[in-house]
């Protein structure tokens, strides 16, 4: 019996989601995932898996488990790489989570650049604007962008992430450009219903004052990618990231507006889960990123 194979097959399920893919990741069939996890359950004396027909999921006593297991199996490669660091390549799996915007227009890159530098490292990588809870789905790290909810995570600064707002030229020939954030009254705003309309629409003065701005939205949506389609077509005004939005300003496809107002400036932020040995893949991989982007991103060059 071997309980560390038997740890490892309830993780591979958990994090690919079924026994076959779980059965691939490890490169056994269908059926010894099954025994293994059975094995398990049996020798705890306790269901760690709910199973239906459509889908899996830990009990509470799974998920407890499946902490503790994901802790081990860190801690252990941790423990193997860093005796073998002077004579061995990085190895390992990176499972990662961040925004979908950022996550296909800088983070892939950036993952496939790190991943030529070590041949050895796997990624899983999750692009979703939702926030993944990283002890539960057993995620290496998230990339973050705004204010962090969860203080017990263990967040490192990658780099800022600015503000600019903006419509297309088209737009504005037909509304007129608005010159001061009350004027927005007046116009149509785009708006990402990740935040409230409070946080979206905020603006500050040079002298550090304030102002909160009240357009009439016709388009809400959870990407800022989809945003900015919508503002390049005319539909109405955004406010959004540069890391987004500069692509489009450098080609000319919007154009800024308000530029005496300010937009708050956001962190990008890497975050880990508390009390966890973080695997030197992971540390590396941080260090890399934040490298990479700073306070001073590429993207913000020559806007």
């Amino acid at each position: 019996m071997d309980r560390f194979a038997d740890i490892e097959a309830l993780v591979a399920v958990v994090e690919s989601g079924t026994f076959s893919a779980a059965g691939e990741r490890l490169g056994v069939a269908k059926s010894v995932i099954s025994r293994r996890v059975s094995q398990l359950e049996q020798r705890l004396g306790s269901r760690l898996l709910h199973r239906t027909t459509r889908r899996l999921s830990l009990t509470d006593a799974g998920r407890n488990f499946y902490q503790r297991a994901v802790q081990i199996l860190a801690d252990l490669d941790d423990a193997e790489q860093g005796v073998s660091a002077a004579s061995a390549e990085l190895r390992g799996i990176l499972k990662v989570a961040a925004p979908l915007s950022f996550g296909l227009a800088h983070l892939s890159s950036a993952l496939t650049d790190f991943l030529e530098q070590h041949p050895a490292i796997e990624v899983n990588l999750d692009l979703n604007d939702r926030n993944v809870n990283l002890v539960e789905e057993g995620f290496d790290l998230a990339v973050r962008i705004g204010e962090l909810q969860d203080s017990t995570l263990v967040a490192r600064r990658l780099g800022t992430s600015r503000m600019v707002t903006c419509a297309s030229r088209a737009y504005l020939e037909r509304h007129g450009e608005p010159l001061h954030p009350d004027d927005l009254q007046r116009h149509t705003g785009l708006q990402y219903s990740n935040i409230s309309y409070k946080q979206h629409w905020q603006f500050v003065t040079r002298d550090g004052k304030t102002l909160q701005a009240q357009p009439q939205i016709r388009i809400r949506a959870n990407n800022g990618e989809a945003l900015a389609c919508a503002a390049v077509a005319g539909m109405g005004i955004t406010t959004g990231p540069t890391f987004i939005l500069g692509r489009y300003l450098k080609e000319g496809k919007l154009q800024r507006i308000l530029t005496d107002y300010r937009r708050p400036s956001l962190g990008i932020f890497a975050v880990t889960p508390p009390g966890r040995l973080v695997p030197q893949r992971v540390q590396l991989f941080i260090e890399f990123l934040s490298s990479r982007f700073g306070d001073q991103p590429y993207w913000d060059e020559n806007l």
